[in-house]
């Protein structure tokens, strides 16, 4: 019997250390599929986000089973496709898109991979006020989950602000008035939080640096990233020296690539095994 065949990829800017086509393709080898997961890296290309029509055209003439989507066209593509999730739809974002007779069907994931990370890592962390770094797609799917993990109250900040202010106003009419809203002042937002969160690229090796000033950060402080190359960030860095209780971009990345998995190839992933196979690359 023939084996059952996935071609998936990932579009996205600065993407060459993703661990992401590893975690699919071992999944893939654990099921008796011939998977093969590719990268197209917008920034060697020297393309943006203007190229993704053209992009999901010769994926689909290639017979691609489906695309992840990251920095930065969770946003753009939404245009650019059939069918929504309740769950995209909701957020505002996709981070899968799947290829299914004829259609282009768009799925997040990014924001069932945070809020999983975040019950394994900070379960019992405080949440009554939360800082949140970035509305963009990865932000929207990232505020999705901490409210609905049961952050009271959420502070956004972009630097485009009426991307916060459209965020803010998504999240309220979700989960109810007062939930959120887009901040103005940082240092004053910070000396009440509890929780900080950074959902910009802000970290990785391409844009080193931290999104906060580290004189907002202070002991009992927990602190949540998204970006997991590298998996400490200076952000991280600095929280931990300071005695903050900090969560990686790793689970995220992981549980995210779970549910994409499952959506491209039809099995039930091991999660486990998945995440096992993640730590193994970082040693």
């Amino acid at each position: 019997m023939p084996q059952r065949r996935i071609l998936a990829g990932l579009i996205g800017a600065g993407i060459q250390a993703s661990r992401t086509p590893a975690l699919h393709e071992r999944e893939g080898d654990a099921h008796g599929l011939r998977y093969l997961y590719s990268l197209i890296d917008l920034d060697p290309l020297h393309l943006d986000s203007s190229a993704l029509p053209d992009l999901l055209t010769a994926a689909e003439q290639l017979n691609f089973t489906g695309l992840n989507i990251t920095y930065p066209c969770k946003q753009v593509i939404l245009a650019l496709l059939d069918e929504l999730s309740p769950e995209a739809r909701g957020i505002g974002a996709v981070n899968t898109v799947v290829f299914r007779d004829g259609k282009r069907i768009g799925h997040n994931t990014d924001c069932l991979g945070f809020a999983e990370g975040f019950r394994r890592g900070l379960s019992d962390a405080a949440r009554q006020r939360v800082v949140q770094m970035g509305a963009g797609g990865a932000g929207a799917a990232v505020a999705h989950a901490l409210l609905g993990e049961g952050v009271e109250h959420l502070s956004i900040f972009d630097v485009d602000e009426d991307r916060a202010r459209s965020l803010a106003d998504n999240l309220n009419q979700h989960f109810g008035a007062g939930r959120a809203q887009s901040g103005n002042d940082l240092h004053r937002a910070m000396t009440k939080a509890d929780g900080l969160v950074n959902t910009t690229p802000m970290g990785m090796l391409k844009l080193p640096g931290m999104p906060v000033p580290l004189a907002t950060l202070r002991p009992g402080l927990w602190v949540a990233e998204i970006v997991y190359f590298p998996l400490e960030t200076e952000l991280l860095r600095n929280a931990r020296a300071l005695g903050c209780r900090t969560l990686d971009g790793g689970n995220m990345a992981v549980f995210q690539a779970v549910k994409a998995f499952e959506l491209f190839s039809g099995e039930t992933a091991n999660s486990g095994r998945m995440l096992e196979h993640f730590q193994s690359m970082n040693t």
